[in-house]
């Protein structure tokens, strides 16, 4: 049996599967193992490469093979799945991605650290609050609506409704719904506090990097989309342009070319959708601000003269990646473009 160099973890809950090959190839290993004995298992081999699909605990294992002395490298999934061979399961999974790992083509994605990822849980627990408040603030205009009180939309709307639902005089809420409301209020009001302490949280994450106080200067990046950068981008010299950022998070057009004849459509959609969502937003803002003050922004005035506000806000958007990426590999600081 030849000694292994190369293995394809397919990692789960519970359930590992290990498939090993030797210098030429031949299968090696081909196991399950429990979560228990993964890292004694890999403690005993020697230090050879070892392959595993990005997802949310394989950064976890990425660092503790690391510290066993291995060479462990994340792949995309959606980049794996062209190495499968006919019906998915485990063995089969493990296979392909220890076919995958050896390719000279394929692209990888960084081990993030435990602050990096500590980050990011922030963001994601933000996201899940602001939905919550989201669902409880239409929960309560619904039912509203039931008993004929309808208000306006936005916070100045909803804050209507509550001063009817905690107007006990008012007849025109029944007792038992009056209750209910009451209940959903409560949990707005909590949500709204939990929503301030993770954006204190966030900015001060933000500002605690000087790549993030860099990012903050250009225009359409806050806080936010500063700290969610640095938190998910953890080496932004894995990408060669700022187009390949761009791309990862789903900014550029789709391609549909061939023959030598090029076919754009819209955006991909592709990668980091939370990225691309506040990325849009911050742009969106930055339109908006143009549209009303005229400010020094040739580029996006002439496209807002052809295109509509939301189109012109989406190629910012992809204008900003770019932009994040070349001040987060160069090290230099934003520079207002200037009349020519």
């Amino acid at each position: 049996m030849g000694q292994v160099v190369t293995i394809g973890l397919d990692i789960a809950k519970s359930v590992f599967q290990v498939h090993g090959v030797d210098a030429e190839g031949a299968v090696v290993i081909r196991q399950k193992l429990p979560r228990a004995r993964l890292l004694s298992f890999f403690a005993k081999l020697e230090p050879c490469l070892v392959g595993i699909e990005a997802c949310g605990a394989s950064h976890h294992w990425a660092r503790e093979l690391i510290g066993l002395g291995h060479e462990v490298r994340l792949m995309p999934p959606s980049y794996v799945k062209a190495y499968l061979k006919r019906q998915k399961n485990d063995m089969a999974d493990a296979e392909a991605i220890c076919e995958a790992v050896t390719r000279p083509t394929m692209r990888f994605v960084p081990v993030k650290s435990p602050d990096q990822q500590s980050v990011m849980v922030l963001h994601r627990t933000r996201l899940a609050l602001t939905r919550q408040r989201t669902q409880f603030s239409n929960a309560i205009r619904g039912h509203m609506a039931e008993f004929g009180l309808a208000a306006a939309i936005g916070r100045e709307g909803l804050g209507k409704l509550v001063e009817v639902i905690l107007d006990s005089a008012d007849d025109r809420v029944p007792r038992e719904a009056r209750v209910c409301l009451t209940m959903l209020v409560d949990q707005i009001r909590l949500l709204n506090l939990q929503i301030l302490e993770t954006d204190r949280l966030i900015r001060t994450s933000a500002r605690a990097t000087e790549v993030g106080r860099r990012l903050m200067e250009i225009p359409g990046v806050g806080p936010l989309l500063a700290s969610a950068m640095v938190a998910a981008v953890a080496d932004p010299a894995a990408f060669k342009t700022g187009r390949n950022l761009a791309a990862w998070i789903g900014l550029v057009p789709r391609q549909n070319s061939s023959g030598g004849k090029e076919r754009l459509g819209g955006i991909t959609k592709q990668g980091d959708r939370y990225l691309r969502q506040m990325l849009v937003v911050g742009a969106l803002a930055v339109v908006r601000y143009v549209q009303r003050n005229g400010t020094r922004r040739p580029w996006l005035l002439q496209l807002l003269a052809r295109r509509t506000p939301k189109v012109a806000a989406v190629a910012l958007a992809n204008k900003n990646a770019r932009m994040i990426w070349a001040i987060m590999t160069s090290g230099e600081r934003y520079r207002e473009p200037q009349p020519a």
